[in-house]
């Protein structure tokens, strides 16, 4: 190496714009409780919202696919950031419900966009998807793959719900949520940290496969609540602190804590543990239910479009979710 050679200046990644969007349809409880009702089923707003703090969710349309909902949270996403999809060299779309097997719903999405030409792929790690997107993004940025990043988390869970499970198909809705990654010489992103453990496949999955024209398996849902209760508390403090330790911060320095929106005691019990106060975190599965890897974008779009999220805040995001697959990103916004 030519010892006279300027250094290189560093490369980071940070957010610049961020969107989302929900389908129209909005189901209260009490909506629910009227459609389970009809198949036979008793549930009740308190009920639902005494275990999981969830009040209503979203619904597509028939008909509405993950690109059709993905669609207008990248563009709100690219506008924030003052961006156009001809700056865009690479998308990346988390989602367990695509538009179909293949192609990917990032490619359908970049069609439809007309950034055509750029990578594009999607990312499977269900509920801590986004986390996983984002931190592959960021790792693209600084090898310096891509400058300018898409990332998305986009769901139609209610695809896959069985509506014969009262415990599972009152907690999920649809939507998506978007952000718009940058180079940077300054930091963006602090640091991630991400992990899976398959041993916990069984408790939270939809054990269907496509095979010669016709489902193999159950392709709706299933959960064992209590033992994805049980691992989430645990692997989500472990995620945060290994992020704050390696971007040398403490959880004296976080300003909002945005988790993946599944369950108000899951996160309300991360927050306590990490000593973050109540109004330290960002709250959204009250009105969108869990939305799997669109929640974490959702909740981040909500919290800076109503002011809360400020340019210079140190923002912590966290997912959790079937595989067993958990993470953590810490950045300065």
């Amino acid at each position: 190496m030519n010892p006279q050679a300027p250094a290189m200046p560093s490369r980071y990644s940070r957010i610049t714009g961020t969107g989302s969007h929900l389908p129209p349809r909005r189901l209260s409880n009490a909506d629910m409780a009227a459609m389970l009702a009809e198949r036979g089923l008793e549930t009740s707003d308190e009920w639902i919202v005494e275990r999981t703090g969830i009040r209503a969710r979203h619904f597509a349309a028939e008909g509405v696919n993950a690109s059709d909902l993905a669609l207008p949270a990248a563009q709100a996403a690219l506008q924030a950031a003052g961006r156009t999809a001809d700056d865009v060299d690479l998308i990346i779309v988390a989602t367990s419900t695509p538009d179909m097997v293949f192609p990917s719903t990032a490619c359908i999405l970049q069609n439809r966009l007309g950034a055509n030409g750029c990578a594009a792929f999607d990312l499977q790690a269900v509920c801590s998807g986004f986390v996983y997107a984002l931190t592959v993004a960021d790792s693209m940025i600084r090898a310096g793959t891509a400058k300018c990043a898409l990332v998305v988390g986009a769901e139609v869970f209610s695809r896959i719900l069985d509506f014969n499970d009262r415990t599972t198909c009152v907690l999920f809705g649809d939507g998506a949520g978007a952000v718009v990654l940058e180079a940077s010489e300054e930091p963006g992103i602090l640091a991630t940290e991400l992990h899976a453990d398959g041993k916990h496949v069984g408790i939270l999955c939809v054990p269907g496969t496509v095979s010669g024209g016709s489902v193999l398996g159950d392709p709706l849902l299933k959960m064992d609540g209590q033992a994805v209760f049980k691992l989430a508390v645990g692997v989500l403090d472990s995620a945060a602190r290994a992020v704050l330790a390696k971007a040398g911060r403490t959880e004296a320095d976080v300003d909002w804590l945005i988790p993946h929106q599944a369950n108000i005691r899951i996160m309300q019990s991360t927050a306590k543990k990490l000593k973050l106060p109540p109004e330290k975190l960002v709250v959204t599965v009250d009105e969108h239910g869990n939305t799997s890897a669109a929640s974490v974008p959702l909740a981040l779009d909500a919290a800076v479009r109503s002011g809360r999220v400020q340019r210079g805040d140190t923002v912590l995001l966290e997912g959790v979710g079937g595989g067993f697959t958990w993470g953590a990103v810490l950045l300065d916004f």
